[in-house]
């Protein structure tokens, strides 16, 4: 496969230009080259962005990302680790490891090398030799991850991070999020220019190199609008971003399908590792993602605020129950309905800590490439103990989509900010949510038999539903709609979800200090033959004494070796610049 040829020489490249002085040096030794081809940065640069958004993997493979904190605190998945009840510090393990993965050469892994080091790199050797292509798709790329961290962490290493070999700056400043905005704006439209610069020489161009979109300049420039779409309407609430948003959803110069979508397209093969990093839970020795009861609550129709009484259809692609509905559970459960076996986020119950690794409920099909659960479809009691052997890890990591698109540009209507129907444009988002996750089923079945989403009569008696909830709410609850169900379909990408939450309040999250919140699934009937629940399962004491983190700590190791970078913040109290 001619994609994991770049990223085996990337590794490579990983074991010479690296160096070890310090997170943000890089290719300035004079023992080491300095110079790479094009065709080489690549593929790695853009496995390394994959990469750093999102889940995290073994350590043997070196991925870490920003999803593994983000779906805890968007209650889409529940650890036993430190994002529980919101506790992840400046040492947690996937922040600390993330930014040096971001910054850095420096990597515990023979995979990748530092995503924005590279960036640079690309960008410079693009303009040095006349090869624009490379160049733009260098800006487009670190201008969406740099955005990206600014959404995360507030304020971070821009303009003089990545340029100890021009500048001999070695330990850069941190500089303010509505700074860097306006930067990375103009970034964006430096990008398109040299996508489309017809007087370039362009003595290389991208071809199976790109991962992403194969060299295809016009999908590249589609995306660089998107992107600047999305940084706009994340604006909207500090700015007058009226005359921007309308001008690029008027071009029609958009990501405007489900194949233009910029996803990261993980394989099966397994030497070298190229599934998904999420599938890492059916191959490790440990299982620890738990599925958040609040979200499967959400989309059973069990929450009394939202969808109550509407039953997703995508269930059985998002989950896999590995028990049955009658079985006996591993351990004491801690959360159950059913097959449906989690913990709680904030639990302090009896039934948290002790193993589910055969009988917990795993990633489906959908957000990682594994098992789709026809038994919960066909309601058979015929389940498997997940393994790398049922199932493929091929799913992509989605980062923007036609979807996203559509979900921005409801949410623009519905204040506002651009004319049109946003009932209409909900109902459009709605339908190519159901045809991406098909698209994510046609790539990473593994010989299952798995039906056809969109267009299907459950799907559509699903969409009447909620746009019923829809039409019966305010302006405010039309916003919620919009938001969660945007939240819904981009279960495995938890960066936007989270930028998201903190602009709009949507969707609601599961707060433990709420007794109206309280999980329906601790007071079903209990389940014959389990002894964890035998007679009534009592109320599993939940409880949460932090607020909402604003923004990520910064990481530890960063602030140790950087001497310009400020005190640690704290993170309930420091938001990014657009959370108004």
């Amino acid at each position: 496969m001619k994609k994991l040829k770049y990223i085996f020489i990337g590794g490579l490249l990983a074991t010479t230009v690296s160096c070890t002085k310090g997170f943000l040096d890089i290719n300035t030794s004079p023992n080491q080259p300095s110079k790479v081809t094009l065709t080489q940065l690549l593929s790695t640069t853009e496995q390394g962005l994959a990469y750093s958004m999102g889940f995290s993997a073994s350590s043997a493979r070196g991925a870490v990302g920003l999803t593994e904190v983000l779906a805890v605190y968007m209650h889409q998945v529940t650890v036993r680790e430190s994002q529980d009840q919101y506790g992840a510090t400046g040492d947690e393990f996937n922040i600390n490891n993330c930014w040096s993965q971001f910054y850095s050469s420096q990597s515990t892994s023979t995979e990748i090398l530092g995503f924005l080091e590279n960036c640079e790199v690309m960008i410079r050797q693009g303009d040095q030799s006349g090869n624009a292509i490379y160049a733009g798709i260098g800006r487009v790329m670190k201008a969406y991850g740099l955005s990206q961290f600014v959404d995360v962490f507030a304020d971070v290493p821009f303009s003089e991070a990545n340029k100890f070999s021009t500048t001999g700056v070695r330990y850069p400043k941190f500089d303010k999020g509505q700074d860097i905005y306006p930067e990375l704006l103009k970034m964006l439209d430096t990008a398109i220019t040299n996508l489309n610069d017809a007087s370039a020489a362009n003595t290389l161009t991208p071809e199976a190199d790109d991962v992403f979109y194969n060299g295809d300049t016009e999908k590249w420039t589609k995306l660089a609008n998107t992107i600047k779409l999305k940084l706009y309407a994340q604006q909207r609430l500090v700015t007058d971003v009226s005359a921007q948003v309308n001008a690029l959803l008027s071009s029609g110069n958009l990501i405007s399908s489900t194949e233009e979508s910029w996803m990261m397209n993980y394989s099966s093969n397994i030497s070298p590792d190229d599934r998904n990093p999420g599938f890492n839970d059916y191959y490790a020795t440990q299982r620890s993602h738990y599925m958040s009861p609040w979200f499967y609550e959400i989309l059973k129709g069990y929450n009394k605020n939202i969808f109550t009484g509407i039953e997703d259809p995508r269930i059985p692609y998002y989950f896999y129950n590995q028990n049955t509905r009658t079985g006996r559970a591993q351990n004491r459960t801690d959360y159950r309905d059913s097959a449906f076996i989690s913990i709680l986020f904030g639990s302090q119950g009896p039934g948290r800590d002790g193993s589910q690794d055969r009988s917990m409920t795993v990633f489906g099909i959908y957000p990682v490439g594994g098992r789709f659960d026809d038994n919960y479809l066909n309601r058979t009691n015929n389940p498997v103990v997940v393994s790398s052997s049922t199932a493929s890890g091929a799913a992509p990591l989605r980062l923007l989509t036609y979807a996203d698109v559509l979900y921005i540009k409801a949410e623009l209507q519905n204040v506002g900010i651009v004319a049109g129907d946003a009932r209409a444009t909900l109902q459009q988002a709605m339908d190519e949510s159901f045809k991406m996750v098909d698209f994510v089923v046609n790539r990473a079945n593994r010989g299952q038999n798995i039906p056809v989403l969109a267009g299907s009569a459950t799907v559509q008696n699903y969409t009447n539903k909620i746009l019923g909830v829809y039409d019966a709410r305010n302006a405010a609850g039309k916003l919620e709609v919009i938001m969660t169900q945007k939240w819904i379909q981009s279960f495995g990408f938890s960066c936007d979800q989270y930028t998201d939450y903190r602009r709009t309040g949507y969707p609601v999250l599961f707060n433990p200090n709420d007794p109206s919140m309280a999980p329906a699934g601790l007071f079903q009937p209990p389940v014959l033959g389990d002894p964890s629940i035998a007679g009534q399962q009592p109320a599993v004491k939940v409880a949460l004494g932090r607020n909402y983190p604003l923004s990520l700590p910064w990481p530890s190791s960063e602030l140790n070796v950087n001497s310009n970078a400020p005190a640690q913040k704290t993170p309930d109290s420091y938001p990014v610049f657009w959370d108004k």
